[in-house]
């Protein structure tokens, strides 16, 4: 009786995991190769702004340029009301607001979605932003804008690059690939990143107005962030994306038990 109980309900590591599996998605071939596509040049255009924006760091050029005259610009849009806008954006992009908003959002979407596969590469992505913005920033150690012009505390971390604007752009970016790449609708697709860019404009724009960031920190977090997500893309496409007809990972493992 029990044994029969055993073999018709699942224990419960089956149930543990079919709850982490990966879901399967189809689509045409020509559609899974774009995403490929997509992928390789998001990583190569991340990877090629990241190596410009750093050689203008280390050599005092480049896109360095553009630091002062953008830093200066905006010192002279400094207003009270603005910069009550701008503080209230850098703590929701900050290191506490922002980690606490992706727990919420990964723990509720893992409990309530029929897979957590989504969630945990979102959560993944930010972990992997983390650790990079730290090991950069130790590496380069370039020094911020002037302390005596910071308008929410001074700080004397290292600058490069912003990890307020590299937070935001893979929570927005990776964010907004993992809900639209389901959808097949490319308008709302279009809108959702759209809505992303402005997010993570106002992020960046927040970071230098408050005069803790140069202009190509932000770059460089941005560059990062295009890597992360073409990581993200290929992840994504390689685990889930099947093309009808396609024998998916778990029907292979009932045949050969069958078999056996």
């Amino acid at each position: 009786m029990a044994q029969e109980k055993s073999e018709s309900s699942p224990g419960r590591w089956r149930v543990f995991h079919d709850k982490f599996v990966v879901e399967e998605r189809y689509m045409g071939e020509q559609d899974r190769t774009n995403l490929y596509r997509i992928a390789i040049g998001l990583t190569v255009v991340g990877a090629v702004l990241f190596f410009t924006v750093l050689a203008g760091v280390l050599q005092q050029g480049g896109l360095t340029a553009g630091d002062e005259p953008v830093r200066s610009w905006l010192l002279t849009l400094r207003s009270e009301p603005l910069t009550a806008v701008m503080i209230f954006l850098a703590i929701v992009f900050g290191p506490v607001a922002l980690p606490i908003i992706i727990l919420v959002v990964t723990v509720a979407w893992g409990l309530l979605a029929k897979h957590a596969w989504r969630p945990m590469l979102l959560a993944g992505a930010m972990l992997t932003g983390v650790i990079l913005a730290q090991i950069i920033g130790r590496t380069i150690g370039r020094q911020r804008p002037p302390v005596d012009l910071m308008l929410f505390g001074a700080d004397y971390t290292f600058s490069f690059p912003s990890g307020h604007v590299l937070g935001a752009c893979d929570f927005l970016l990776v964010g907004a690939f993992l809900i639209f790449s389901r959808r097949g609708n490319r308008t709302a697709a279009v809108a959702g990143f759209l809505l992303a860019g402005v997010g993570i404009f106002f992020a960046a724009v927040s970071r230098l107005y408050l005069g803790y960031h140069w202009l190509t920190d932000a770059l460089a977090s941005l560059s990062i962030s295009f890597m992360i997500l073409g990581g993200v893309i290929a992840l994504d496409t390689w685990r889930t994306a099947r093309i009808r007809g396609e024998q998916i990972t778990g029907e292979l493992s009932k045949a050969d038990t069958s078999q056996d």
